[in-house]
């Protein structure tokens, strides 16, 4: 059965690396949902929240790829943790009147959001969620604002949760 699987990657942080751990999937014909990548604390490494949708068999199969892999230092199975997972989002809405105007602050409050630039007849979301909810303030923004949104979505980046003892 396919769904939605997450992985968290720890690799060396050198040139070349994205572009290998990238073909890995290309290379195999797995398709990436998402793919997000910063340095650490450490400058050497690299954190990539990867999200791809698969079978058990395929991601089991990705996973030891993974950590084959000479530049990968540690493979996280995201699947059964606990884990915090955003994703940043931008919604530019365009041909706003007043009345769209004060549809947005309404937006801003119930979901969250922060207006980070706006003019006469626009206005720029800023959305840090989870992909689920900015699912659905696309979905809203596409009901209310027809055919005058842009989106521009980065990966999601995750971390596991902090478990008490």
């Amino acid at each position: 059965m396919l769904k939605k699987r997450w992985i968290g990657l720890l690799a060396e942080n050198e040139i070349g690396t994205l572009a290998k751990i990238s073909g890995l999937f290309s290379g195999k014909s797995y398709n990436l949902n998402s793919l997000a990548v910063g340095t650490t604390a450490d400058e050497t490494v690299s954190r990539m929240t990867i999200s791809l949708t698969s079978d058990d068999q395929t991601f089991e199969q990705v996973k030891k790829q993974l950590n084959r892999s000479i530049e990968v230092i540690k493979v996280i199975d995201f699947t059964d943790i606990a884990v915090h997972m955003k994703e940043l989002m931008f919604i530019k809405l365009l041909s706003c009147t007043a009345q769209d105007m004060d549809k947005l602050f309404h937006i801003q409050s119930v979901f969250g959001v922060t207006i980070i630039d706006y003019g006469p007849d626009a206005a720029l979301l800023e959305c840090i969620q989870t992909e689920e909810k900015n699912n659905a303030l696309i979905a809203l923004c596409e009901t209310l604002f027809i055919n005058r949104v842009e989106i521009v979505r980065g990966g999601s980046v995750a971390i596991e949760a902090i478990r008490m003892s």
